[in-house]
């Protein structure tokens, strides 16, 4: 997707540009010197990795609780709502600080990913400070403050540490880490069932949070390479018209709203949706977990596939289709084993649909790739805020919960189709 992106703008040059003595020997070097830089551009994938590890380390404290519902309200003496808040304002403040974020990553890469990253930390650590729910809430609230400025770096660290050849598959990468995060988070919560290992589950979150943010902030001491789509955008309220002012950002926006805030939806009240159907929570953490397994395996096959055939929006197509018939599904036929079959194929196909979607943000707004990025995460989330409030509402009633989900996930069908016809017919902007 990138380098077809480059070569539309190379061709452009060479069509408009008029052929004066100086065009043509600056051509010429260009063209010359073109293969020699790319030849000699080196991948910095130590940053990537320490960037995988603190983006897993902010998903894992976003569901944290929820593979422990039951045990975690029980254990703070509060409604399975209240807990279900806890994994609630990650979306919320999202929505919230997804654009400065995302402007403070265009203009200030580095500064703004270590303030990402202490908050991170320091919120996994103030849920030590008492083992009550209020600190829990603190905690939760000040570490989904540092998320925007994680999350929103992957395209921008793509085009600053790595080679144009490689971006695409670093920022599927990427966004692979931040499931893997989520495998985790289920994984400890499976492993550790019980009132009595919640604080221990707060424990080794705020570890993993610590020594992944310290990693990242040694990593960067490597200056990001200067951007030359990103050269004629500055900062600030240039970067954001840049990017909102994108039609393919804006449609895409409209996409990614819906499925990723059913998914969301599904990761915050899955375990006590399921609870009736006779699936303990132990085995709803392992079902989640392996969700997040298959959607990593996703996305280191789906977004590459894609990107080379131009099939971007038909394998989106597909993630739409077979959620909504997941849960229907389990709205229908609650089970273990349907749980089991409908999620993991929910994980693989609907997961990816995400480093897609952020690779087209940065082929269609190169300029402010990071502000385009919090469009696109602030739209998600607030799909999230939205359906896991519907979903909250009828947490008592799984099979209406599940139907809902089902029929809101079908609405994304016409923005995908109103985004294709744009991709088919329309200028790129």
């Amino acid at each position: 997707m990138i380098r077809r992106s480059a070569r539309r703008r190379d061709e452009s040059f060479g069509r408009h540009a008029p052929l004066t003595g100086a065009n043509e020997n600056a051509r010429a070097a260009a063209t010359t010197a073109a293969p020699h830089v790319e030849q000699h551009t080196r991948s910095r994938w130590s940053v990537f990795l320490a960037y995988g590890l603190l983006a897993a380390a902010t998903q894992a404290l976003f569901v944290n609780y929820a593979p422990v519902t039951q045990d975690a309200a029980r254990h703070f003496g509060v409604s399975i709502g209240a807990i279900g808040l806890l994994s609630q304002v990650f979306p919320l403040i999202y929505v919230i600080l997804a654009i400065p974020a995302g402007i403070a990553l265009d203009r200030f890469l580095r500064p703004a990913l270590v303030v990402g990253a202490v908050l991170t930390a320091s919120g996994a650590f103030l849920r030590l400070a008492a083992d009550d729910f209020t600190w829990a809430f603190t905690g939760q609230v000040v570490a989904a403050v540092g998320q925007p400025f994680i999350l929103n770096a992957i395209p921008g660290l793509a085009v600053g540490y790595l080679a144009e050849k490689h971006r695409a598959t670093g920022i599927a990468a990427a966004s692979s880490a931040t499931f893997a995060g989520m495998v985790l988070g289920y994984l400890l919560g499976a492993f550790l069932p019980g009132e009595s290992h919640i604080p221990t589950l707060s424990l080794i979150t705020a570890l993993i949070a610590m020594d992944a943010g310290l990693c990242l902030v040694g990593a960067l001491r490597y200056p990001p390479r200067p951007s030359r789509e990103s050269a004629s955008v500055t900062s600030g309220l240039r970067a954001f018209r840049a990017a909102f002012g994108n039609r393919h950002v804006r449609r895409l926006c409209a996409v990614v709203a819906i499925p990723m805030g059913a998914f969301i939806a599904l990761a915050t009240f899955v375990q006590p949706l399921l609870a009736p159907a006779g699936v303990s929570e132990s085995t709803a953490g392992l079902i989640l977990a392996l969700t997040m397994i298959a959607g990593v395996i996703g996305c280191a096959v789906l977004p590459i596939w894609a990107d080379r055939r131009g099939r971007e929006v038909q394998v989106m197509g597909v993630a739409i289709a077979l959620t909504a018939g997941a849960c229907l599904h389990l709205a229908l036929v609650p089970s273990t084993p349907m749980a089991f079959l409908t999620l993991l194929g929910t994980g693989f196909v609907l997961l990816p649909a995400l480093p897609i979607v952020l690779s087209l943000s940065e082929r269609h707004a190169p300029e402010a790739e990071s502000t385009a990025a919090g469009l696109i995460w602030m739209a998600g989330n607030l799909g999230g805020v939205l359906l896991t409030t519907a979903v909250g509402l009828f947490v008592g009633r799984p099979g209406i919960a599940f139907g809902v989900l089902s029929a809101a996930t079908l609405l994304a069908f016409p923005a995908l189709h109103w985004f294709g016809k744009l991709e088919h017919d329309g200028p790129m902007t």
